[in-house]
C-alpha cells in the first residue's frame, strides 16, 4: 500500500485510510438504494444454492473416488477424488479477478446472474458424465473441468453477493447483513446433509456408488432457473465504474490495497481451512473412525445447521462488539480446543463425540468467518469492493482451503496419526489470529464512499 493510502492527511488518501483515522457517524445511512428484505433474500438464496452445487462433492467424495478415479489401494482414489475437489478452488481467482472487477464496473446485479449461469453448467456436467467404466479417461478430464467451471463461478460470486449485502445494510446492521453470506453457505451444507443422511438411510452403498451420489447434483438443476429468474429481479446498490477498465480496477487493488488484501487473505485462512475439515467429517468418519456413511452424513447435517445459526450470531456481535474482538477471540478458542476434540472423538469414535466436535467446530468457525468477511470489504473503497473482497476470499480459498482436504488426507496416509486435521487447524489459526492482530478495528467506516 502507497504512503498516500496510508497517510488519512494526505489531500489524495484513501477514503478508507480518512475513514479509519477520523471515525464515521454509525447511524449513518450505508447505501443510497436501500433494499427490501425479499431482495436481500433472493440474493442469499441464490449465493446458498450455488455453495450447495460446489459442496456435495466434497460428502460423496468416497463415491465420486471409486466412479471416475479407480486408482490402487486404501486411499488411492480418495486422493484423486479430493485432489479434483481442490481443483474447483484454483479457478476462483482467475473468476476473482474476471467477474469481480465485472461486478465493480457494471454493477453487482449482472456478475451474480452470471456466476449462477456458469455454476449450472459445471453442475449438469458432474450430474451426467459416465463412470470411468463406460468411457474411460474421458470421465475424469470432464469432471476436472466441470470443477474448474464451477470454482470460476464461485470466485466470482462472493464479492459482488457480499458487497450488496454491506451496501444495502444501515451502518449499524452491517454486521447482520452480511453475515447473511456465510448462514447461506451453512444452508447449503445442512441441504446437503439431508440429502446425504436420506440417501445413506435409504439406499444401499452398492447404490449409492452407481447412481445415489448424482442425485443432488440433479436436484439443484431444478432450482437453478429459479435463482437466475429472482436475481433478475434484485435490485442494483453501485452503478459501477465505467471510466475505469477491468484491468485498471484489479491494478488499483493490487498497488493501493496491497496490504488489506495480503493481511484479508491470512486473516481468511483460517476460515477456508476449518471449514473444509468440516465439510471432510464425513470421509474422516467413515475412513478413519469406521463408523456408517449415515451417522457420518449426520455431522455434516449438523455443522451445516449450527454454521447457520452461529454465522448470524457472529454477525450481532460484530454490531454490538466491532469487528476485532470477534475476529480473534474465537479464533483462538478453535486453536486451544481443537486438538482436545479430536483426541476425544479418536479414542471413543461414538455419535455424541462426532456430533459434538462437528458442531463445536461449525459454531467457532462460523462465527469467525462471518466477522473476517465483513472486515475486509469495509476496509476498501466501493469502487474496488468487490474485486478486492474477491481477490482475498479466492485466493485464500484456493491456497488454503482448496489443499485442506488433500493435506489431511495425506497427513492420515503418512503418519496414522488421527489428530493430523486438528494440528492443521492450530498452525493456520495462528497466522489469521496475527494478521487480523494488523488490521485496524473497521466498524465505523463509511462504506458509501
Amino acid at each position: 500500500m502507497s504512503a498516500t493510502t496510508l497517510d488519512p492527511n494526505h489531500p489524495h488518501a484513501d477514503p478508507r485510510a480518512q475513514a479509519l483515522h477520523a471515525g464515521t457517524d454509525a447511524t449513518a445511512p450505508a447505501s443510497g438504494t436501500p433494499i427490501s428484505r425479499k431482495a436481500i433474500a433472493a440474493a442469499v438464496a441464490g449465493n446458498a444454492l450455488e455453495f450447495y452445487d460446489f459442496v456435495i462433492y466434497a460428502y460423496f467424495a468416497v463415491y465420486i473416488g471409486r466412479t471416475f478415479f479407480p486408482i490402487g489401494g486404501e486411499f488411492g482414489s480418495l486422493l484423486a477424488a479430493v485432489a479434483t475437489f481442490g481443483v474447483g478452488f484454483f479457478t476462483r481467482p482467475l473468476g476473482a479477478v474476471l467477474i469481480g472487477a465485472f461486478a465493480d464496473k457494471a454493477g453487482r446485479k449482472p456478475a451474480m446472474i452470471l456466476t449462477v449461469t456458469l455454476i449450472t453448467v459445471g453442475t449438469l456436467g458432474l450430474a451426467a458424465t459416465p463412470s470411468y467404466a463406460s468411457i474411460g479417461i474421458a470421465a475424469p478430464i470432464v469432471v476436472v473441468l466441470c470443477r474448474l467451471l464451477q470454482g470460476l463461478a464461485l470466485g466470482g460470486e462472493v464479492g459482488p453477493a457480499t458487497a450488496l449485502l454491506i451496501e444495502a445494510a444501515p451502518a449499524n446492521r452491517r454486521g447482520f447483513y452480511s453475515s447473511w453470506q456465510i448462514a447461506s453457505q451453512g444452508l447449503a451444507v445442512t441441504v446437503g446433509g439431508v440429502f446425504g443422511v436420506t440417501l445413506s438411510l435409504l439406499l444401499t452403498a452398492e447404490q449409492l456408488a452407481s447412481w445415489g451420489w448424482r442425485v443432488p447434483f440433479l436436484f439443484s438443476l431444478v432450482l437453478i432457473p429459479i435463482a437466475i429468474y429472482i436475481r433478475r429481479s434484485l435490485p442494483e446498490t453501485h452503478e459501477g465504474t465505467q471510466d475505469r477498465s477491468g484491468t485498471q480496477i484489479v491494478g488499483s487493488v493490487f498497488r493501493e490495497h496491497r496490504r488489506i488484501l495480503l493481511l484479508g487473505i491470512m486473516v481468511t485462512a483460517s476460515t477456508a481451512v476449518a471449514s473444509q475439515v468440516g465439510n471432510y467429517m464425513v470421509t474422516y468418519a467413515v475412513q478413519v473412525l469406521k463408523l456408517g456413511p449415515a451417522l457420518a452424513q449426520g455431522s455434516v447435517l449438523i455443522g451445516g445447521a449450527v454454521t447457520f445459526v452461529f454465522a448470524l450470531v457472529g454477525g450481532l456481535l460484530c454490531d454490538r462488539y466491532g469487528r476485532k474482538a470477534v475476529n480473534m477471540l474465537p479464533r483462538i478458542a478453535l486453536m486451544v480446543l481443537i486438538v482436545p476434540m479430536f483426541l476425544w472423538l479418536s479414542g471413543a469414535p461414538t455419535a455424541f463425540a462426532l456430533l459434538g466436535v462437528s458442531a463445536s467446530l461449525a459454531a467457532l468457525t462460523a462465527i469467525f468467518g462471518a466477522a473476517g468477511l465483513l472486515t475486509v470489504p469495509e476496509l476498501m473503497p466501493i469502487a474496488i469492493r468487490s474485486t478486492g473482497l474477491s481477490l482475498v476470499y479466492a485466493i485464500s480459498t484456493s491456497v488454503f482451503g482448496g489443499t485442506t482436504q488433500f493435506v489431511i488426507t495425506w497427513l492420515l496416509a503418512v503418519t496414522h496419526d488421527p489428530l493430523s486435521p486438528a494440528y492443521y487447524v492450530v498452525a493456520v489459526g495462528a497466522l489469521s489470529v496475527w494478521a487480523m492482530w494488523r488490521l485496524p478495528e473497521s466498524r465505523n467506516v463509511d462504506v458509501t464512499r
